[in-house]
């Protein structure tokens, strides 16, 4: 088929068949994206290395970088209602905050990683359920996180024995729903 041909004519067997490809450039603001990540990323780790200067005692860069990533994908998620940008910013901020904390000088102990990883499970989840799409796994999950890091932070020397117990009472469940199935 020829380019005057109309679309869909058929043509005789044997004939070349000849296909046409185009690749155009629109205009600016359609090819660019509405906002510039790497601006809102340098902005807010500028502002982070800026406390850095004006704390002596805060001194851990990666903390910083991580933070400064998980703040800008909030920022992009706020201004674009992106899923991927909430969850990338809920996770690299929970995940940074326990190392910012203790890079200010102050001695947390364990189970404020996991505590902070359930918050940012149930921020999400909130955000789900405000959207009209349900609460979903990411609540069942953040509060499953957020008890057994208060446990685990209000009692240190129990908080060992609570994941195995967790997990001998959701075997047994399944074992009894099961059971009752056959």
């Amino acid at each position: 088929m020829t380019m005057d041909e109309e679309p869909g004519r058929a043509t005789r067997i044997g004939e070349p068949t000849v296909h046409a490809y185009g690749w155009q450039w629109g205009p600016d603001d359609a090819r660019r994206p509405g906002l510039p990540w790497i601006g809102v990323f340098l902005v807010v780790f500028g502002a982070l290395l800026i406390v850095q200067n004006v704390l002596p005692d805060y001194q851990n860069l990666g903390n910083t970088s991580v933070l400064a990533a998980g703040v800008a994908f909030l920022l992009v998620w706020a201004l674009r209602r992106g899923t991927v940008a909430l969850y990338l910013g809920a996770f690299l901020t929970a995940a940074a905050i326990p190392g910012t904390i203790r890079g200010l000088g102050y001695a947390i102990g364990a189970g404020w990683g996991t505590l902070f990883f359930g918050v940012a499970l149930l921020f999400i989840a909130l955000v789900r359920a405000m959207r009209n799409g349900g609460w979903g796994w990411q609540a069942i999950g953040g509060a499953a996180l957020v008890l057994l890091a208060s446990s685990e932070i209000a009692v240190p020397e129990v908080s060992n024995l609570i994941v195995p117990a967790l997990l001998v009472v959701f075997g047994v469940i399944l074992l009894v729903r099961g059971r009752r199935s056959a």
